[in-house]
């Protein structure tokens, strides 16, 4: 029997009493979004396993042990197995200032096998504008392991090229927002829908009068003034009003690599009949060794020896009647005992029928 768990979760999360959400839940406030950073170093004090002589692992290391006023020599290229090039990648969080801490991720991006053990020599975080934003230092923590042994057998746990530094980077620049001198603070939902918008900028204007003012059906923009405090209150209080979230469009996602198929509460399914056979063809070879006579100078030969079957189930017609909910939707598939693969043609076919009232997407 068929059965999807996505279904049911969706079938019981419908099922229950509509209650309003928070705003905050519904998007966010233009500006007040992280940044991310990236930046390019040198993990040092690895056991061995290290880039060894790549070049840019060596024009890092040059790079690095220049700010300390040491130079090599020319066509000098020292074999770096405790080094190891790395990306470094860290979010910067709305309002940041300098002197607070980041969490940093650090990936090998050369031959290294681990980075178990490395230090991270003290390089730069740098924004999408070029600009650095801060600074990052410290020993990793790594939650893999790789070990090889000479006979070439090895052993991987997770992914030891990979680590993260806690409180590794220090901001050295704040991003400015406009945050204290727009006369707007504008708030742009997480995904378009014209009633939703309409329901959000109708609570505001409930709190507050004529305050709130709809840009499109994603974002809507709410008049404000006075300086941080007051903005940030004024926030706060709107993060928190409640708004009955309408239906979301009718939907069926489809994922082919997998066969997972999540339905949500807005589908509706007409009048239809369906029917689905299933037409199994199997080949079985069973070869067989034929020995000479004694004396008779022969060759042994392999005779083969092959059966076809065909086999092709019968499954009547199901009449599939309108549904007034997810929950019954769910009852019929189930009732038609169909795989996943199958259940896909299913919804196409009904799709092109005209009697499944939902967008079909296919990812």
């Amino acid at each position: 029997m068929f059965t999807l768990f996505a279904l049911l979760l969706a079938s019981f999360a419908f099922a229950a009493p509509a209650h309003a959400e928070r705003i905050k839940d519904m998007g966010q406030f233009q500006g007040l979004r992280a940044n991310q950073l990236t930046g390019y170093g040198i993990v040092v004090g690895l056991a061995g396993t290290g880039d060894d002589s790549l070049d840019y692992s060596t024009l890092g290391m040059k790079g690095a042990v220049s700010r300390f006023g040491l130079t090599l020599p020319p066509g000098v290229n020292p074999a770096l197995k405790n080094a190891a090039a790395v990306m470094i990648t860290a979010e910067l969080p709305p309002f940041a200032k300098p002197g607070q801490r980041l969490d940093v991720t650090v990936s090998a991006i050369g031959k290294s096998k681990s980075l178990r053990g490395g230090t991270l020599v003290l390089a730069p975080l740098y924004g999408a504008d070029g600009q650095i934003y801060a600074m990052v230092q410290g020993n990793l923590v790594i939650g893999g392991l790789g070990v090889d042994a000479a006979d070439g057998s090895k052993l991987t746990v997770n992914v030891p090229s990979s680590g993260r530094i806690a409180g590794g980077a220090t901001v050295e620049r704040a991003v400015d927002t406009g945050f204290a001198t727009s006369s707007y603070l504008t708030f742009n939902l997480h995904q378009f829908d014209a009633t939703n918008a309409k329901r959000v900028t109708d609570v505001i204007n409930a709190a507050l009068p004529g305050s709130a003012s709809m840009i499109d059906g994603a974002s809507i923009a709410i008049r404000t003034g006075g300086n941080g405090d007051e903005r940030i209150r004024l926030i706060s209080q709107i993060e928190n009003l409640g708004v009955q979230r309408a239906e979301p469009p009718a939907k069926v996602i489809v994922n082919a690599r997998t066969g997972t198929v999540v339905i949500n509460g807005a589908v509706r399914v007409g009048t239809a009949a369906v029917t689905q056979g299933k037409l199994t063809v199997s080949i079985k070879e069973s070869p067989m060794v034929v020995q000479p006579a004694p004396f008779s100078r022969g060759q042994t030969a392999v005779e083969e020896s092959s059966e076809i079957s065909v086999e092709q189930d019968y499954r009547p017609v199901m009449l599939v009647k309108p549904t007034a909910s997810l929950s019954e939707l769910v009852d019929a598939i189930n009732r038609m005992g169909v795989p996943p693969g199958d259940l896909v043609a299913i919804l196409e076919a009904l799709s092109q029928a005209g009697a499944l009232t939902a967008e079909l997407v296919i990812i």
